[in-house]
């Protein structure tokens, strides 16, 4: 008997779009193979009108020569958009589309070129990296939040990655990634999974004066004391003994 049929049911629709993405990343590296063209030609060359439309086909190419970079970026790119498209269903989508088109324009704008093309998807993965770690930050959410720890547990060491300590490696392109993951965090933070709110949270949005729990107390501490002094008053006087005194004459004088 299945106890979670909403997790599975979610999780079937969450890696799906992952899938499609890694197999497409297969075809086009298979594809290098096939035709003449050296498809690095399509990635981004910074600032250059040639490398710009690397801005579209940059995340789909992967160096034909080293097959551990197609590797390398085919897992995270497939867990991170499996929980992207399971804890943010609603935006997923548009934070994947923006991470690939942002990531590539902001790289084209800002890095420098030096004749190199910049390929791979991995700018495309410091984005959702980011973006789920900065967002479950941002909407302080606890199932949110421990997706946060999940992702800095497993891709915490992505952060070396965006200091230029490679030659061969589009150090830029994950920097751009970078930025953008969180700055679709903030602009994505009121959409998707929010926080449950509080009742007290949600009169205040509708304008509604809380109680003055403690102006309350105080009056119910006061009529409290008020009641004890009245039994105590009523019980000292029934408790008070009179004494009456009948002076009689001397009958025999």
């Amino acid at each position: 008997m299945n106890k979670h049929p909403q997790f599975d049911n979610h999780l079937r629709n969450a890696y799906p779009p992952a899938l499609l993405v890694v197999v497409f990343m297969l075809m086009v590296y298979w594809a290098d193979f096939l035709f003449i063209t050296d498809f690095h030609k399509y990635g981004v060359l910074p600032r250059s009108i040639e490398g710009l439309k690397g801005v579209i086909f940059m995340p789909w190419i992967h160096a034909h020569d080293d097959y551990k970079h197609l590797l390398n970026n085919s897992i995270p790119t497939f867990l991170l958009i499996t929980l992207l498209f399971y804890s943010y269903k609603k935006i997923a989508l548009k934070v994947f589309f923006f991470s690939w088109i942002y990531t590539g324009v902001f790289l084209w704008i800002f890095a420098k070129n030096n004749g190199a093309y910049h390929i791979g998807m991995s700018g495309v993965i410091y984005s959702l990296a980011t973006f789920l770690f900065t967002s479950g930050v941002l909407r302080k959410y606890l199932p949110l939040q421990a997706l946060s720890l999940f992702i800095v547990f497993i891709y915490g060491s992505l952060i070396w990655g965006i200091f230029p300590t490679n030659t061969r490696i589009s150090w830029e392109g994950h920097l751009m990634g970078f930025v953008v993951g969180i700055i679709l965090a903030f602009y994505y933070r009121k959409e998707g999974p929010q926080r449950p709110k509080y009742d007290y949270e949600i009169e205040k949005e509708l304008g509604i004066e809380p109680p003055d729990l403690e102006g309350i107390y105080l009056e119910q501490q006061r009529i409290a004391n008020e009641q004890e002094q009245a039994l105590d008053k009523d019980s000292g006087e029934e408790q008070r003994v009179k004494i009456f005194y009948d002076y009689k004459k001397d009958l025999d004088k």
